[in-house]
Formats: C-alpha cells, structure tokens, sequence
C-alpha cells in the first residue's frame, strides 16, 4: 500500500479515528490507519481517504488488517465495496502457545459449572 501524505487533511482526521496516540504515529501505518477508518470513519473521514488511496488499497487493508480493529458489519460491508460477496472470514488474533482448535474440541468443564452453580444456594457461607 502507498504511504499516506502527512497534510493538513489526513492531519485533520486521524485523531477523530484513531483518538488515542498522535497523528503522525497513526498515519505511520497505512493499513492500520485504514482499517480504523473501515471501522469508525465518518462519510468525510472516507472521503478524504479516498482522494489518496484507491478500491485496491482499501482491498489490501481487508487483507492484511489487524485483528480486532473491524467489526462484523463492517467487515462484511467493505468486502461488498470492494467486490468480494460472500466476505471471507475475519482476521482471528493469534495467542501465542493457545490453539483455538483445542477450544472447539474440548469446551471448558467450568463454563457449564458455572451456569448450574447460578441456580444453587451455596454450599457453604463465608460468615460463620
């Protein structure tokens, strides 16, 4: 992806998208800051991105965006735009040493200890 210019206009937006580190760190990274547009830009934010980037530069972010940034709906709507129907499944984040695929197989005994202990009294008091 190109590198986005550091003028005024981008200058102008960046913070409104991504709020929380200076403007210039998040025009750093192209796609990044792109995704963040996808996700929480205005119709205005869109525009002026546009003026510098083109379809294949926001299909480049939908290839390589960071995981957790853009939402469901989001998502599905940005591969619409730009020609992808059905829209691939979105980025997972990676945690090193975990396989989510353990997860699937083997859900967690406590999950459903949980939900039956909610209908229990308790076995005992902490006050005696």
């Amino acid at each position: 992806m190109k590198p986005l210019p550091l003028n005024p206009d981008l200058l102008h937006r960046a913070p409104r998208v991504i709020w929380f580190e200076p403007a210039e760190q998040a025009l750093a990274n192209p796609v990044r800051f792109v995704a963040y547009v996808m996700a929480y830009g205005t119709l205005e934010d869109i525009l002026v991105v546009k003026r510098y980037l083109d379809l294949d530069d926001f299909r480049e972010t939908l290839d390589h965006a960071p995981p957790g940034i853009i939402d469901a709906r989001s998502w599905s709507y940005w591969n619409a735009v730009v020609g992808r129907y059905p829209a691939p499944p979105m980025p997972r984040r990676v945690i090193p040493g975990h396989d989510p695929s353990i997860i699937e197989l083997l859900p967690r005994a406590h999950a459903t200890a949980d939900v039956l202990a909610l209908h229990l009294p308790p076995s005992r008091g902490f006050v005696k």
